[in-house]
């Protein structure tokens, strides 16, 4: 396997990794375009955060752990066995009767995601150097781009025309498609060690999540008892996770990497940066839906805003890490992000959904600077045997973000719903509102109600971008690339 063989063969493996990214990236605005129908007819609104949540739970919860079976046992067999898992979880999502179903299979789809996203990304650390992985990570940003676009046209046009089952089922062709690229072209050559895998330490911090979210959840419902033996259960299961951690042979999160300054004040800014987004992802269909009165296609390109702005901020970023450097790079995103939350503080019934789409691509813009410099920064940082790991370490902490974010603020969604002096019928008016978004938005007092409810999480999502900004000047300069940095010998194509 010689390195013109590689370099011949990179096109078609990039190819594949842009297919099993698109099945991620088209999820985050198909799905979150359809849910209002959705939930309207699955009932249970109090459970609407849960299906982002217990998708990005087990992506969250097992990131770091295929990152460290990507490094043990190669790139080529976890990515073949993320891509089947998401693919059946799709297809059991397509088939749910209820929202508690729903949501089931969600985790199934997010234990696939787990897989693919970081293992993915570390495939291309692999084949390219730090100099070109600059100008891939523009490629892959265009994945978003294009899922943006697709994602909200294709959940509009399903709602109105077909079952919204198909939101979900649309991810079979091109997961096919994906694997079937990296079966015929990605070829490792690497001796495999026996290594532990801490699964007592996953299932630890799934637990410890998984009790935080039902806090939230239940305390944005008032069932105080419920959430108080959740949160229980949460410092209880997050205490005895550390303790394995520091335990473990071969530890699920290896705490040296994560003592290392420019790594840990990285993931801090990532982590906080996927809270914001998630505000936006999650509820901004519903405000458009159904306060301002507009149609899913409308709502989908409000959304597609902010995923528009991140390819071209990522792009931009690539293109100027050597002009301005890459902290300041890093910097500049996260100043875009509360910014572009500003045009969400001021929004109001009736006002023109230009607005939210204003501010949804300068917030895109904001995280395409701040996650590509991000990944360049922590990739960067260390060599071939940790560079899956690492690059994991980012990724969990973006999907924690976004996890952590999803929960809380549908917990204050929630919690306002329930003593915001709303309409006589509480959660099924609002119910019937976005079963039929765009035609009943005239309701006044359901209208209303939910209004304030999501005028709330916005505001969330502001300070939650202003502690994005102030963890981004903490982090330090990075230092100049190491020589560990070039693409190894241990990866290598089909001649």
């Amino acid at each position: 396997m010689n390195a013109e063989s590689t370099v011949r063969r990179r096109p078609l493996i990039l190819a594949a990794v842009m297919a099993s990214m698109a099945m991620i990236a088209i999820e985050a605005t198909i799905v979150s375009t359809a849910m209002p129908q959705i939930a309207g007819q699955l009932g249970d609104l109090q459970l609407y955060a849960w299906v982002f949540s217990s998708f990005l739970l087990t992506q969250t919860a097992t990131t770091v752990v295929f990152g460290k079976l990507a490094d043990t046992f190669g790139r080529k067999p976890v990515l073949l066995f993320g891509i089947f898992v998401f693919l059946v979880g799709s297809v059991l999502c397509g088939l749910a009767w209820s929202m508690t179903s729903l949501i089931a299979f969600r985790f199934i789809q997010g234990l696939g995601a787990g897989a693919i996203q970081p293992v993915a990304l570390t495939v291309i650390g692999d084949l390219y150097t730090m100099e070109e992985r600059a100008k891939i990570q523009g490629f892959l940003a265009s994945v978003w781009g294009v899922s943006s676009v697709v994602g909200p046209f294709a959940g509009g046009l399903i709602v109105a025309n077909l079952s919204w089952a198909w939101v979900f089922w649309i991810n079979l062709p091109i997961g096919v498609l994906a694997a079937a690229g990296f079966f015929l072209f990605l070829r490792e050559d690497m001796v495999h060690e026996r290594r532990r895998v801490d699964a007592l330490g996953a299932g630890l911090f799934a637990l410890s999540v998984a009790a935080l979210m039902v806090a939230l959840t239940e305390g944005g419902t008032q069932d105080w008892t419920v959430a108080g033996i959740s949160a229980a259960v949460f410092g209880l299961a997050l205490v005895l996770f550390f303790a394995q951690e520091r335990r473990a042979a071969d530890p699920m999160m290896d705490m040296r990497l994560w003592s290392r300054r420019s790594i840990l004040t990285v993931n801090a800014a990532t982590l906080f940066s996927g809270m914001s987004v998630i505000g936006l992802t999650t509820f901004l269909p519903m405000y458009v839906q159904g306060v301002l009165g507009q149609s899913a296609l409308v709502a989908g390109f409000t959304l597609t805003a902010m995923v528009l702005g991140w390819p071209v901020g990522a792009t931009i970023a690539a293109r100027n890490f050597k002009r301005f450097g890459l902290r300041p790079t890093l910097v500049f995103g996260a100043v875009l992000l509360p910014v572009g939350a500003i045009a969400f503080l001021v929004l109001s019934p009736g006002m023109s959904p230009l607005v939210p789409a204003l501010g949804s691509v300068v917030m895109g813009l904001g995280m395409g600077f701040l996650n590509t410099t991000a990944i360049v920064m922590i990739q960067g940082s260390v060599g071939w045997s940790e560079r899956g790991a690492a690059t994991a370490s980012n990724v969990f902490a973006r999907n924690l973000g976004s996890t952590l974010g999803a929960s809380a603020l549908g917990a204050v969604f929630s919690l306002s719903l329930a003593t915001g002096g709303g309409p006589a019928g509480g959660f099924e008016e609002i119910r019937r509102l976005l079963e039929q978004a765009g035609t009943l938005a005239t309701e006044g007092a359901a209208r209303l109600a939910l209004g304030d409810s999501l005028h709330l999480t916005f505001l969330g999502v502001f300070l939650i971008a202003l502690a994005t900004l102030g963890l981004a000047l903490l982090v330090p300069r990075p230092a100049p690339a190491a020589t560990t940095d070039a693409a190894p010998e241990a990866l290598t194509v089909e001649a």
